[in-house]
């Protein structure tokens, strides 16, 4: 890829931005497993800006190190806007970074259900005292790999969208 396709990309911008303002990010992932800090990491200079990613695939590893209360496990699973802000508030607290973004949701082939089936994610951002989740619907036609996919893309644009109004 040329320099100029490079730059093009949502993560070099977000890299980018990051540094503009002096800002640091982080990441918690459960359906993502790492990819939004891979996707991140991938632009030379990421190393500046960004401070961790953390792998939050079980709901112990959500509750014990990210402080995903067990009541919102309970009461809206694992699979829900609530847990999405509650892992991305973690990151945020646990890396000390500016903004943080989340990741979970059900990428399949099973684990679906009628109210939430395969393909339902959803992504939170934390900045500033400023927490916001998203619900996005891919639909269970896609492959997992796809869905994982596309949640990185979400996650990497709502970080630059919320970044470019953030002071």
């Amino acid at each position: 890829m040329s320099d100029k396709a490079d730059c093009l990309r949502p993560e070099t911008e977000l890299v980018e931005l990051l540094k503009e303002k002096n800002m640091f990010a982080a990441s918690a992932e459960s359906l993502t497993g790492g990819l939004v800090a891979a996707r991140i990491t991938s632009v030379p200079g990421a190393s500046a800006v960004f401070e961790c990613g953390i792998c939050s695939y079980s709901n112990r590893i959500k509750h014990e190190v990210l402080g995903v209360s067990k009541e919102t496990l309970e009461q809206y699973s694992e699979y829900s806007l609530e847990c999405a802000k509650e892992m991305a508030l973690g990151a945020k607290r646990i890396s000390g970074a500016d903004i943080a973004v989340s990741t979970t949701g059900i990428a399949g082939p099973s684990g679906g259900s009628e109210e939430k089936p395969v393909g339902t994610v959803y992504v939170g951002i934390a900045v500033k005292n400023y927490t916001k989740a998203y619900e996005i619907h891919f639909g269970s036609e896609k492959s997992r790999n796809e869905i994982r996919s596309l949640t990185v893309d979400v996650a990497v644009e709502k970080l630059l969208e919320i970044l470019k109004n953030t002071e």
